[in-house]
């Protein structure tokens, strides 16, 4: 691995995807090259359509691409069998929707480190003090013992980033995570995700249309027509 390589986070050389044949093919990626560089945030922006969404699952391994390769922390996606994928999703993605995804049945606290347990790790002192650790970076330290229904959506929103972060993955993808949220709460939602590349050294990749929310990331990446423009 060469110097640059190391810098690198993952990577996507000649990313192409297609959807249907014939009269109803449609080309989302039409060969991307991108390297999102590790400990930073990057925005990932562009209309409806206009393939971004589709990159980021290609980069997080939900989808298979058509052609080309993606790269992950050294590890070439396609060389991966359905299982191995599922496993390396697990132990090396984090995912934070707009949705926020919480269970509701389990304290901020259970849902945090709820990943770590689906891993099958045991849930001791040290996987609290992170998960308590990461709570406070991202101001919800004082809600831990409540459940989502008795959460804001700003908090609901941080604790899933704080469970997106639990498993201390390589790529942290965050997809229209603002969707659900007023602009205030927004604004604060976006300012944790670039605390957690400045503060925690976590690479995080965001999709998002919205232009406001994309100048919150370090560097910003506009798809247009399923290429990078």
């Amino acid at each position: 691995m060469t110097p640059k390589e190391k810098d690198i986070a993952a990577s996507a050389r000649g990313l192409t995807k297609t959807y249907g044949r014939g009269d109803t093919e449609v080309h989302a990626l039409r060969g991307v090259d991108l390297d999102l560089p590790k400990g930073k945030f990057t925005a990932i922006m562009g209309p409806s359509g206009s393939g971004k969404s589709t990159l980021m699952h290609c980069l997080a391994g939900l989808d298979q691409a058509s052609g080309g390769t993606v790269t992950v922390g050294g590890t070439d996606l396609g060389s991966l069998d359905d299982d191995a994928l599922t496993v390396f999703r697990r132990e090396h993605v984090g995912f934070v929707f707009q949705s926020f995804n919480l269970l509701p049945m389990l304290t901020a606290l259970q849902n945090i480190v709820l990943p770590l347990e689906l891993g099958g790790a045991r849930i001791d002192d040290a996987a609290r003090d992170r998960a308590r650790t990461l709570a406070d970076t991202l101001g919800v330290a004082d809600r831990l013992g409540h459940r989502p229904a008795e959460l804001s959506g700003g908090q609901q929103q941080r604790v899933a980033i704080a469970r997106a972060l639990i498993t201390e993955p390589d790529l942290l993808f965050a997809d229209e995570p603002t969707g659900n949220l007023d602009s205030t709460t927004s604004a604060e939602v976006l300012d944790h995700l670039r605390r957690s590349a400045r503060e925690l050294g976590q690479t995080v990749v965001m999709v998002t249309h919205e232009r406001d929310a994309a100048r919150y990331a370090d560097d910003v990446v506009t798809m247009q027509d399923g290429r990078i423009a």
